[in-house]
């Protein structure tokens, strides 16, 4: 048996009138994330994280922000194209533990159907995908609510 860590790491501005997509679900909130595609944040961590594990590059190498392709894409669609890349081979996804820090608004209410969202999309159960919320205690750029960081850690297996 093989196996392999990787690490990932997203962070976005927030601005007003934009949606705000996290983990594949639409939170209401008055700002959202800048970005190419959705902007989901905790997806484009998530990504990094699976494409690290195999050493595969990262997430602006297979979807570059220059490319009129992935203006405005689901982020979930990034996500099943990783997760089919990193899957070839035998390789299969053990678990996934997503941090979110973000100041507002509150995501504690939506973790389960992030859970349960980024799971159907990687083809796993949801027990073996975690999410977590903290806010930076008013600190920094987050703590400010001018963005949102996100990290990711995942476990890969092949038998």
């Amino acid at each position: 048996m093989e196996l392999r860590i990787g690490q990932g790491y997203d962070v976005h501005a927030l601005a007003e009138g934009l949606p705000m997509w996290l983990g594949g679900v639409r939170i209401p909130s008055e700002t959202g994330f800048v970005a190419h595609s959705d902007g989901d944040v905790a997806i484009h961590a998530l990504c990094d994280a699976l494409l690290g594990a195999r050493a595969m590059g990262d997430i602006g190498h297979l979807f570059p922000d220059t490319s009129d392709e992935w203006k405005d894409i689901d982020s979930k669609i990034l996500l099943d194209i990783v997760t089919r890349k990193v899957c070839e081979g035998g390789w299969t996804i053990c678990n996934a533990d997503i941090t979110i820090a973000l100041q507002a608004p509150k995501v504690a209410p939506y973790i389960g159907t992030m859970r349960e969202t980024l799971a159907k999309v990687m083809g796993i159960t949801a027990d073996r995908v975690s999410v977590k919320a903290t806010t930076t205690e008013k600190l920094g750029f987050v703590g400010k609510k001018e963005g949102c960081e996100v990290w990711a850690i995942v476990l890969m297996q092949r038998l």
